[in-house]
């Protein structure tokens, strides 16, 4: 795996320090402009609400200001204005005045009233209105200039607040007057306005004023009076660019100072906690990767205990040189606990091979018996369990199968399950009937049972010729039966005390009649009591339908079945108990033995022959020729029917009324031996054809012989009379 790279302490602290620094810096900035901004906002907006006072004082120095301000609006194309002028200065506008004080004497121009003009001729009313529009404009350029304003202006907008009628504008000195966009613009110039514009006027007739910043510049409109059903608004623009140079330059300058000051004070804090915390933590640091390395604890600890810190550094070096030496300890308790533990493994492992080897493990347990088929399973829930299994031949026609579970689990289960193997093994060899086997073993395992242990055991013994099977039930499960053909159905039979328990327990035996193609399922209670994750039970209901779901198939077949079935159930759950199976499947007496075609089962085929010619009460010279015949034909089916590849071949004895008969089948190549020629005996032994020797034996011995080739089987029939 990559290491990734590691950088230092100081490095880290530093970056950090200096992110800071700057994100602080950012932050001041951007406060300080803030706060200076919204400063300067207020400020223009007190020195704009004071220049539009300033304004409307002026025009209401007239007492007629509205009746002007409505002429000027409706007859704006008229009026023949002298812009930008003083009295001194203004010819035309000194004309009017002194023509209009000649028509009226005694009239004070500056402070007619509305009633006093409209007592006036159409033509002095015209007049008037003109000079008074020059003195109100020079009234206005003085506030502009005096106050040092971009932009001074009076417009009037209706309610859609679409366009802007200019009723007066200020100008500069040499300023130019028109209807162009950068010329200051004369009484009537009508303009479209902007989102922006009609939105702050909307605002300003609202709410009486309005202040905007756009960009270097800051626009004011305030309301100055209603002219018909159309609003006058007074308009101040300001340029604050320079003064935002003003405020940006004063912040950079103090969060240069800021910074300065940090980055002193980071030196020297830096500097205390390298040599405070930061040197001797790298000591402590290089002596934990010695003791690492090394895995020296007298070095690491000596290196340790030379770091003079008097703060938690030295309290972390006292600590770990603690923690070292608990460390050493540590290993040395887990390395003796690593010896035991693999010891113990050792022993555990064997004990599960020894009781693995102790149960039958072989299958097919009886590959000569062809009149039942047994298989059977355990699972321990530990290394070991007390969970057991035995079948065993007591003769040639009784079968003993025994399924049993010790109380308890583990080591202690599996020694005493041992021992009471061995007791009802030996008791079952003895000849003696179910019920005797258990009470003898219950004498026998009560008189030591020093730890009141206790087993549950289901034994029966079959009788394979007949199919009757004893059994004696000592506190087990119930078995499962399946008659030929049928269902698993649960086998509800009488239960006995359970072996161990007291000693003088009374045992019964029962029978039950096996037909051929019937089964019996035994198991332990692991196989019921077995538990998912949601602690639900398999229960025999889930068993019986698992058995039933392949009711055909072989013991083993079936068992693997059910096997798979529990695992499906409990998924990743732990196992609590031991699980063990047992199916013993029926077939009844055989007269047919199926053998690989292989010359090591010729004794199988020879006895399983013997074995039912003496039960016919064959004469033993006829079953001594049978013998011979066995060897002959079935080793010549062994070595030339199949080649080099692998077949079957089987025997079958059939009953004559006056004898025998052997029917020989095998699906090898075809070949009839009867069409053999008999070799000439009289010849010498060098000079006669190879081959027939064998065939011609079989027919001096035999009272028959013949031969069939058919649905790709070859079948050889020998016939023997001997009543």
């Amino acid at each position: 795996m990559k290491k990734k790279r590691k950088t230092s302490i100081i490095i880290q602290v530093t970056v950090l320090f200096l992110a800071g620094v700057i994100a602080t810096g950012f932050l001041s900035y951007f406060t300080q402009y803030r706060n200076a901004s919204g400063s300067v906002q207020a400020q223009t907006e007190n020195r704009a609400r004071m220049v539009a006072s300033e304004v409307r004082m002026a025009l209401n120095e007239y007492p007629a200001y509205e009746w002007l301000a409505k002429y000027w609006r409706d007859n704006a194309e008229s009026l023949e204005i002298e812009y930008d002028v003083s009295y001194a200065t203004g010819r035309k506008t000194k004309e009017k005045c002194l023509r209009l004080e000649a028509a009226h004497p005694g009239m004070d121009l500056r402070y007619l009233t509305e009633r006093e003009i409209m007592m006036m001729p159409k033509e002095d009313r015209k007049c008037y209105a003109e000079i008074a529009y020059s003195w109100l404009i020079n009234r206005i350029n003085q506030i502009k200039r005096s106050q040092e304003i971009d932009y001074l202006f009076c417009v009037i907008t209706d309610s859609s607040y679409k366009t802007q009628f200019f009723l007066f504008s200020a100008a500069d000195a040499n300023s130019k007057r028109g209807t162009n966009y950068e010329e200051v613009y004369t009484l009537g110039t009508t303009v479209t306005v902007n989102e922006s514009q009609e939105e702050a006027m909307r605002h300003a007739r609202m709410f009486n004023s309005h202040l905007a910043e756009a960009g270097n510049y800051v626009d004011y409109y305030a309301y100055l009076m209603d002219v018909g059903r159309e609003t006058a608004l007074i308009g101040l623009t300001f340029n604050v660019s320079a003064l935002k140079k003003s405020i940006t330059s004063s912040a950079l300058s103090q969060i240069e100072f800021s910074a300065l000051y940090q980055l002193f004070l980071f030196a020297l804090c830096l500097m205390t906690v390298y040599l405070a915390v930061l040197k001797p933590l790298k000591a402590v640091q290089a002596d934990i990767r010695l003791y690492k390395n090394t895995k020296d604890s007298n070095k690491a600890v000596t290196a340790l205990q030379s770091i003079r810190a008097y703060n938690e550094i030295g309290t972390l070096s006292e600590d770990m040189i603690s923690l070292i030496r608990e460390i050493d300890d540590y290993i040395k308790r887990i390395e003796n606990i690593t010896i035991e533990k693999e010891r113990i493994t050792a022993e555990l492992t064997l004990a599960t091979k020894i009781q693995s080897d102790v149960l039958p493990n072989i299958f097919p347990a009886f590959p000569e018996r062809n009149e039942f088929d047994i298989y059977a399973l355990m699972d321990p829930a530990r290394e070991v369990g007390g969970d057991f299994y035995d079948f065993f031949l007591i003769d040639d026609d009784h079968l003993c199968v025994i399924v049993a579970d010790v109380s308890g689990k583990g080591i202690p289960a599996a020694l005493f399950m041992m021992s009471a193997k061995i007791i009802l093994d030996n008791n079952a060899m003895m000849g003696k009937s179910p019920a005797e086997i258990m009470r003898d073993t219950n004498t026998a395992v009560c008189a030591g049972n020093q730890e009141e242990m206790f087993i549950t055991v289901w034994l029966g013994i079959l009788e394979i010729s007949t199919g009757k099977l004893t059994a004696c039930n000592a506190g087990h499960e119930y078995p499962a039966m399946k008659k030929k053909g049928g269902r698993f159905e649960m086998l509800r039979d009488k239960h006995c005390f359970v072996v161990g328990g007291v000693p003088d327990a009374v045992y019964r035996e029962y029978e039950i009649q096996m037909e051929p193609g019937d089964s019996l399922f035994l198991y332990s209670d692991g196989l019921p009591e077995a538990m998912d994750r949601d602690k639900q039970l398999f229960t025999t209901d889930r068993m019986i339908d698992a058995l039933n779901a392949y009711p055909d198939v072989s013991p083993m077949v079936l068992l693997e079945k059910v096997s798979w079935a529990v695992s499906d159930f409990v998924k990743d759950s732990t196992q609590y108990d031991d699980l063990t199976m047992l199916c013993l499947a029926y077939a009844g007496p055989q007269n047919t033995i199926t053998v690989d075609a292989d010359l090591k089962n010729l004794a199988a085929v020879t006895d399983f022959v013997s074995g039912k010619l003496e039960a016919m009460d064959v004469p033993p010279k006829a079953v001594m020729q049978t013998d011979v015949v066995i060897d002959e034909i079935f080793s010549n089916i062994a070595k030339y029917a199949y080649g080099d590849k692998a077949g079957k071949a089987s025997v079958t004895v059939r009953e004559e009324e006056d004898g025998f008969q052997l029917i020989f089948e095998d699906h090898g190549v075809p070949f009839d031996p009867t069409q053999q020629k008999e070799p000439d005996l009289t010849l010498p032994a060098e000079e006669r054809e190879i081959g027939g020797l064998g065939i011609t034996m079989v027919r001096k011995m035999m009272d028959g012989l013949s031969y069939e080739y058919l649905d790709g089987k070859n079948i050889l029939t020998v016939t023997k009379k001997c009543k």
